[in-house]
């Protein structure tokens, strides 16, 4: 479901309030039915990311088609935090403790998350670069009569897949620039054409910028509210401000981001709150991934395909550096069989990158359309609570 017609049907089930001005404490019961529903849309959009997540889910952990579900998540759940926290509302409600100190936080969580998403969209540059060299190691490879000149032609391509994915943390993607050239001059010889590259809205980022310090400033006085600030607005602003961390999180963990040197694996959030539980679930298995990961601090990422293409490539690579014409049967199965999977991958790549950065993008407006709606109430509440002049 889009994120604009989930917001249409979220609207159709909740009490609608325009042109209504209700005090905070005339409208606790409304509020608390606006919170109950908001909090079981955000549990069951994240109970379905943990189910398609499973061994016998239909995608996994951290693939491409997974993160396009987690995107899909976090825009529907920006949209009906929108119609919980605005929509309808009195904009003097948001002026008042504690929202006139939560709500500034949040909208300083959000210019951090553009910042993320940029750095997320010049890595999913990166992404698809490592793409274009598996296929052209796939099209050498699928060559009938395989020679020599083939096996070379796909072993070059792999060693510079290899070199990319190796590079380690903190050389801010220097060596998928560098071989950048690799595959324009080699484009010609696959069977299919490569796909263009696609102008992100990403910049090169600042030398000293860190995708984990990002992260770390957007989880800072994060607290959920307790007494009776958890039955107000206050919690819907602690739920999204959650959410928000999170998905910027696990797409940090995933796609090759500048400086990921400390990202934290571990983050206090509520699990005995029902809304919490299957991101708690995601968080940790994501968090175990990356306690792996540290031994080999490379840039690459998580992302499910990258990992395909990084074992798959060792493989062939090993069957290139033995290979003698002709080819024996003994053992040439396996290798087509390899082949297969790692143009199958490719594939999957080829279908969901673009459609991924599109979303990345999204989510970069989204925000920036939030962020501004949201002022433009704490201004029209900032103008209705002064005393007249």
């Amino acid at each position: 479901m889009r994120a604009t017609d989930n917001q249409g049907s979220f609207l159709n089930r909740i009490s609608i309030r325009r042109n209504q001005v209700v005090s905070m404490d005339g409208n606790h019961e409304q509020e608390l039915q606006d919170l109950e529903l908001f909090q079981k849309q955000v549990a069951d959009r994240f109970s379905d990311l943990l189910s398609s997540s499973s061994e016998d889910g239909a995608d996994a952990l951290l693939s491409v088609s997974w993160l396009r579900k987690l995107v899909d998540v976090f825009l529907c759940c920006d949209a009906d935090f929108k119609a919980v926290l605005v929509v309808g509302r009195d904009p003097s409600q948001i002026s008042k403790p504690p929202l006139d100190r939560l709500v500034p936080e949040y909208l300083d969580r959000v210019v951090k998350a553009l910042d993320v998403c940029n750095a997320v969209s010049h890595g999913v540059e990166a992404v698809r670069h490592y793409q274009k060299l598996a296929e052209i190691a796939v099209s050498a490879f699928e060559q009938r009569p395989i020679f020599d000149g083939q096996v070379r032609r796909a072993k070059k391509a792999l060693n510079s897949l290899m070199l990319t994915l190796e590079e380690q943390e903190g050389s801010n993607l220097k060596s998928a620039e560098r071989t950048w050239s690799f595959g324009r001059r080699t484009a010609n010889i696959t069977d299919r054409a490569l796909p263009g590259r696609v102008h992100s809205l990403s910049w090169n980022m600042a030398k000293g910028w860190s995708a984990a310090k990002q992260i770390q400033a957007m989880s800072a006085n994060l607290v959920m509210p307790r007494g009776a600030e958890s039955s107000g607005l206050a919690s819907p602003v602690y739920i999204m401000s959650t959410v928000m961390v999170f998905v910027m999180w696990a797409l940090v963990a995933a796609i090759p981001c500048q400086e990921r040197n400390g990202l934290p694996t571990y983050f206090p959030w509520p699990r005995q709150q029902g809304w919490a539980q299957s991101m708690v679930a995601l968080q940790e298995k994501i968090s175990e991934e990356w306690k792996k990961k540290r031994e080999k601090p490379r840039l690459a990422g998580l992302l499910e395909e990258t990992q395909r293409l990084e074992r798959l490539g060792q493989s062939l690579i090993e069957f290139a550096e033995s290979f003698q014409f002709p080819t024996g049967a003994e053992g040439f199965e396996e290798v087509v069989a390899q082949v297969a999977e790692l143009a199958e991958t490719c594939k999957k790549m080829e279908e969901g990158l673009v459609p991924l950065q599109q979303q990345i993008r999204e989510v970069f407006h989204t925000l920036v359309r939030s962020r501004t709606e949201i002022l433009h109430v704490l201004d029209q509440g900032g103008k209705v609570s002064a005393p007249p002049m």
